[in-house]
């Protein structure tokens, strides 16, 4: 007998760097193709910074009508768009839900930081008279992405938002798999959206020294697991899928990407941005996840790392990885998509998680890209599917998300057998 009652997957959408929904992801990964470019949408001129992996050619017009674009912040905007293609691919419609079972658990790590920063600057450069937007508020708040994609499909179950910074939409996932477990709900959708590359954003990361100033070779700054790593890329993006009671999907006919086996969630208590330097938190939380979906470390075939390129947070992981997996590790194929889309902050559980489920289904794994020189401080013997994407049978993925604050939070995936 299975240990909890079975969720699945029936839907899936995403908008990153290297494509606006999931079919054009994939692709980019696949092609190895960076996200980054120089910064467009402002002045980066006295940034130490001046590129980020931002998302392209993305018009809200094509969801939603110009006066509600105007009342929302460019990260729910994301949100709805992610929502619009994971509904439509999971095939759910109003005849087969009962929207009093269908929730949605949807995160940001920062929420709608643009709006934010242009109503200050607003009100700091017109004689500090307060003419804040009426939108202001609720154009900032992390739940509200949740709270849109609730009401534009009428969805009355639980509604809320996980925030723990990087590893927000991981938790989300795990949550959501407790709510349904707990038969809560029928559907969840759970996710997260960032698109927060603006002034104070750059200028922040920057200021703690956590972001990468290749500015000679944006595309190749996104260098996880290299020697000349020397820090993250700041990414946006939405993912978001559709966790479904198994026998709730049976009964409609819904079509089945993967199982979500387990989730679970641990903290450093070590430091307010650094990883423990032993991976100890990071460690405890894999082995936690592998236990609530009662699998061993050999079950499992790939993981897709944290690994944002920063030189103490992807060494700390991999000893976390090497104490769990043991002898097994030179049986798994490791990578890092932010190599490609940058750090997605909140959203980069749900895009990752994307990533996995695709090469679950598709029997390929893809690449860490921008590998130039080989790091000594890791063993020869871990297969960091370097620069290319590498064909085997996945059975199992994992994937490995961690936020400031020492937040942990990992899920992973099977193959789904009926």
């Amino acid at each position: 007998m299975p240990k909890y009652d079975r969720i699945v997957i029936t839907g899936m959408g995403a908008l990153t760097s290297i494509g606006n929904n999931v079919n054009e992801y994939w692709q980019g990964l696949m092609n190895g193709v960076s996200g980054a470019g120089f910064i467009t949408t402002f002045d980066t001129s006295k940034f130490k910074t001046q590129f980020a992996c931002q998302v392209k050619n993305f018009d809200p017009l094509n969801y939603i009508d110009k006066k509600e674009a105007r009342k929302l912040d460019p990260y729910a905007q994301l949100a709805i768009a992610a929502a619009d293609e994971a509904m439509a691919d999971a095939g759910l419609t109003t005849e087969n839900y009962d929207p009093d079972r269908v929730g949605v658990i949807f995160s940001s790590g920062i929420g709608g930081f643009l709006s934010f920063q242009e109503e200050c600057i607003n009100y700091g450069t017109n004689d500090r008279t307060p003419r804040f937007s009426p939108f202001f508020i609720p154009k900032i708040i992390c739940d509200i992405g949740a709270g849109h994609i609730s009401i534009r499909y009428n969805l009355r179950g639980p509604n809320f938002a996980v925030v723990s910074a990087c590893a927000s939409s991981n938790n989300a996932m795990v949550e959501g798999l407790y709510h349904l477990r707990l038969n809560k709900a029928d559907i969840i959708l759970c996710g997260g959206s960032e698109m927060g590359v603006c002034e104070a954003a750059l200028g922040g990361f920057s200021s703690m020294k956590a972001l990468s100033e290749r500015n000679d070779d944006p595309k190749t700054a996104s260098r996880p697991y290299d020697k000349d790593r020397n820090g993250f890329v700041m990414g946006e993006g939405a993912g978001i899928l559709v966790l479904e009671r198994l026998d709730h999907a049976l009964k409609r006919g819904a079509k089945i990407y993967a199982e979500l086996a387990g989730g679970g969630a641990s903290a450093d208590a070590y430091h307010i941005t650094a990883p423990h330097p032993e991976g100890l938190g990071a460690k405890k939380v894999m082995l936690s996840t592998l236990d609530d979906a009662d699998m061993s470390p050999s079950e499992i075939d790939y993981i897709n790392t944290h690994g944002t390129s920063t030189p103490l947070g992807d060494l700390a992981e991999i000893k976390a990885i090497q104490q769990v997996f043991g002898e097994n590790i030179k049986n798994l194929n490791i990578s890092s998509t932010k190599s490609m889309t940058g750090h997605c902050l909140g959203a980069a559980g749900a895009i990752e998680a994307i990533a996995c489920i695709k090469s679950i289904n598709e029997g390929i794994v893809p690449p860490t890209i921008n590998h130039f020189t080989d790091d000594p401080e890791f063993d020869a013997d871990i297969n960091f599917t370097f620069n290319k994407p590498q064909s085997r049978r996945i059975k199992a993925a994992l994937s490995n998300n961690f936020g400031f604050g020492g937040h942990n939070a990992c899920v992973v995936f099977k193959e789904y057998v009926p």
